[in-house]
């Protein structure tokens, strides 16, 4: 059965400490926390997304999934450590070379954090490679970063299918999350190429019963 990590960024502020309070009892594994810069992506979301952030931490033990959008990674980490999240996912293609990727993973590391890294849809699997026996996880974006509501690209299935062979044959650990365009008719799909974690949010978020939406796209 895949996790559900649920994006926060549709989530309304004048709601937004009932609904995080909400999707807490109704089962959600991780609040996905999308911090968008306005240059990586056209979006910015860091200060919402800091807000909701500490709120969480405020009333929530359930684990913050955190997801960068941004140029610059390092500040970015810097700001969220104080929070403890159980995951950082920065993306490959904000890096300049490898030698910052690696730079990156070490130092989530050493901050006791899980790293991940994401790629966008067409960004080949074959470019991160040789980073996996370092990564907590990959996330790989099934939309183009930086909205919500989209829908799914069916082409990055493959590449979901193509990750999930490759952990396989060289006996890899790390986990697939999926991110864009994941609702209840989506969820099946990603699941059965080898995601384990499916990130969800207006499907979710949208929805009159969390619990329904959520449980939906584990069975």
């Amino acid at each position: 059965m895949a996790e559900i990590s649920t994006s926060i960024l549709t989530v309304e502020k004048e709601n937004a400490t009932k609904t995080f309070y909400d999707l807490e009892v109704a089962g959600t594994d991780y609040y996905h926390i999308d911090i968008m810069d306005g240059k990586f992506v056209e979006k910015n979301t860091e200060e919402i997304m800091f807000e909701y952030t500490n709120t969480i931490k405020q009333i929530s033990n359930i684990p913050l999934d955190v997801h960068f959008m941004v140029e610059d990674i390092q500040s970015n980490i810097d700001k969220y450590i104080p929070f403890n999240p159980n995951i950082i996912t920065f993306h490959y293609e904000a890096c300049k070379d490898d030698e910052e990727v690696i730079k990156f993973i070490n130092y989530i590391k050493e901050n006791n954090i899980k790293p991940a890294i994401s790629i966008k849809p067409k960004t080949s699997i074959e470019k991160i490679k040789k980073f996996l026996p370092l990564l907590h996880m990959v996330l790989i974006m099934t939309v183009e970063p930086g909205k919500g509501g989209q829908k799914l690209i069916p082409e990055t299935v493959e590449k979901v299918k193509e990750l999930k062979a490759y952990l396989k044959e060289n006996n890899l650990d790390t986990y697939i999350e999926v991110d864009g365009g994941v609702n209840k008719e989506t969820a099946n799909l990603v699941k059965e190429a080898g995601a384990d974690i499916l990130v969800s949010g207006s499907a979710i978020i949208s929805a009159d019963d969390f619990k329904k939406a959520i449980e939906e796209m584990k069975a």
